[in-house]
């Protein structure tokens, strides 16, 4: 038996097959896994949300009965007064499923957003970018992967003016306001009230149609309630902190936003909020993260950094990327086949005849392989179309590996009879 607490969302999936809910004092049990558990819930709300009208409903019906009558004396009457009392608690109740929108009315985004140019730099001997040039499109979405050391962080600090680079420049537009949230960034007095540290850099967000967001209404999306929105930031957990320090970032309304881990400490009700945020950001996203899930939703292409200052533009998911690198892997991998000595025959002027099960087996290899040969290429041909989701690309790079597999064997097996015919 295996029990873990992760945030960890394809963790969840693949390993898991058993999911506890821990909601409101109740502890729900879902046997399946992280797909099964977000289904079972959304039909719980759903049923839940259709009680609730219901409730609501017959308590309309019973306030008005009880608005007409006179103070009840029967027994019938208390008994339904009563019962009055634990309709209203029921139909008073809240469900927080609700999502609110927020459509951000940020600085407007010029023609230049931002430029690379030949940027160059070094530490020493180790090269962590060369000669790497981009220009950022609007409501761009780009994910950063690589290993640890490869230069991640000091390419996000080119990009802020935070480091200057070797050589080459970054050229941003005049409107372009950068909010940038970095893992040794957070710095929270312990004294101030959560609501004060927001309230310290904006008092709200404008958002379109003349509308605004206030802090308070932002604490309540990113799960802050009225309680903890008047408690001191040193009474926060880890967790907590996090959150407030990227609403800290949010609430400056920037128009490029570069995430720096963000996923780290938060649960997984704060990043579908987080998750939902930024798909309705209308400026740049540029995120680093180790959440496979977080980058799957919200990037569209990815900087790669594979070292000695390479930095590749890969244009696909996270997902699809780790796909195409296993494939590499195993077939760097894979044990080489021995090289068969080919003997030549004796010359015989005698054909050795095939047995009929033999000579059966060579006609229906015959008719086998030109069909494996077009599945073959078909699966080859759709792995390159990417047209492909995650898990699709990985279920048709299975398949053709069973084809190419099943084709040798086939076709070591027609040389085989072949020879025996002579």
């Amino acid at each position: 038996t295996l029990l873990m607490v992760t945030h960890d969302r394809y963790f969840l999936e693949n390993v898991c097959n058993v999911i506890l809910e821990l909601d409101k004092g109740i502890l729900y049990r879902h046997k399946g896994n992280y797909t099964y558990y977000l289904e079972k819930k959304a039909a719980r709300e759903e049923n839940e949300k259709s009680n609730l009208q219901k409730t609501r409903n017959l308590f309309g019906k019973e306030l008005e009965w009880i608005r007409k009558q006179p103070r009840a004396r029967g027994t019938k009457a208390k008994s339904r007064v009563e019962a009055f009392s634990v309709l209203k608690e029921k139909a008073s109740k809240k469900l927080d499923d609700d999502k609110m929108t927020i459509t951000i009315d940020m600085q407007r985004v010029g023609g230049k957003i931002m430029e690379l140019h030949n940027l160059k730099k070094s530490f020493g001997d180790k090269k962590i970018i060369h000669d790497f040039s981009y220009k950022f499109k609007d409501k761009e979405r780009v994910g950063i992967v690589g290993r640890n050391g490869m230069g991640k962080t000091t390419f996000l600090h080119i990009l802020t003016g935070l480091a200057q680079p070797d050589g080459g420049k970054v050229v941003k537009g005049d409107t372009i306001k950068i909010g940038y949230y970095t893992q040794d960034g957070m710095k929270l007095k312990d004294d101030k009230r959560v609501i004060e540290v927001l309230k310290d850099i904006a008092e709200f967000i404008p958002l379109k149609g003349g509308k605004t967001l206030s802090a308070s209404q932002l604490l309540e999306t990113f799960l802050f309630d009225g309680e903890t929105q008047h408690t001191f930031v040193s009474k926060l957990s880890g967790g907590e902190k996090r959150r407030l320090y990227l609403l800290t970032i949010l609430i400056s309304n920037p128009n490029f936003l570069i995430l720096d881990e963000p996923t780290n400490d938060l649960d997984i009700l704060t990043l579908q909020v987080l998750e939902d945020f930024l798909d309705d950001f209308p400026g740049c996203v540029l995120i680093v993260s180790h959440d496979r899930y977080f980058m799957d939703r919200l990037t569209q292409h990815l900087f790669v950094f594979e070292g000695e200052g390479i930095i590749k533009d890969f244009n696909g998911t996270y997902s699809e990327y780790r796909a195409i690198e296993d494939l590499k892997k195993e077939e760097k991998y894979a044990p080489k086949k021995k090289e068969e000595k080919i003997i030549a025959p004796v010359a015989t002027t005698e054909k050795k005849k095939l047995s009929y099960k033999e000579q059966r087996e060579f006609e229906l290899l015959e008719k086998e392989m030109p069909e494996l040969e077009k599945e073959r290429a078909r699966l080859t041909a759709l792995l390159s179309s990417g047209t492909l989701n995650t898990n699709d690309f990985q279920t048709v790079a299975n398949d053709l590996g069973n084809i190419v597999a099943q084709l040798e064997a086939k076709e070591l097996r027609w040389l085989e009879l072949s020879e025996l015919m002579g």
